[in-house]
């Protein structure tokens, strides 16, 4: 398209058009008329009509046109100010997610979902305390204590041999006089 040739006022419904290319929907008016008329129809009222679907579909054609010069318009006014399609986008996605944000759907399940995470914190608090609980009183229980003093004696035997074991290794001139190293795993 030749700029010379273009309307420049952006008011314009014919801005950036030839005045050629204003026929965007075809309209076959001799072909509209060959056919039959609608029952209830007069030729007149049918006549009528079909002279304003012509003025309707033309008027379309048009807002089309002018509708195509106005995003051309923006384009060229984006691309001057150095606007890119990912800045658009980023634009667009925030207002989205900020009339997400917003919107009551989003704000009742928020409201929601923090009232769960604390029921379920308490919850969770309330199950360590009695794990808690029960592990003491286990601890304290008689069976426990039973197999602690178990527990303990096997220790005591067998750090006792370990001990009877390492005094034997040790010279009698008495350059072992250092206590043996507890090594035991218990």
């Amino acid at each position: 398209m030749e700029s010379a040739s273009q309307d420049i006022n952006l008011n314009s419904p014919n801005k950036g058009l030839l005045a050629d290319t204003m026929t965007d929907v075809p309209v076959d008016s001799a072909a509209s008329a060959r056919t039959a008329a609608p029952e209830g129809l007069t030729l007149a009222e049918e006549e009528e009509l079909r002279a304003e679907l012509a003025k309707v579909e033309e008027e379309i054609g048009t807002l089309r046109q002018v509708l195509a010069a106005k995003e051309r318009h923006c384009g060229e006014l984006k691309r001057k100010l150095g606007l890119t399609p990912l800045d658009g986008l980023k634009q667009n996605l925030s207002k989205s997610w900020h009339d997400v944000q917003v919107s009551t759907a989003y704000k009742k399940t928020q409201e929601t979902l923090s009232q769960a995470g604390q029921k379920t914190s308490a919850a969770l608090s309330n199950v360590g305390s009695v794990l808690s609980r029960k592990f003491g009183d286990m601890r304290n229980s008689a069976t426990f204590k039973s197999f602690e003093d178990r527990v303990g004696t096997i220790k005591s035997r067998v750090v006792g041999s370990r001990e009877n074991s390492t005094d034997s290794l040790h010279s009698p001139s008495g350059a072992g006089d250092k206590p043996p190293q507890d090594n035991t795993p218990f």
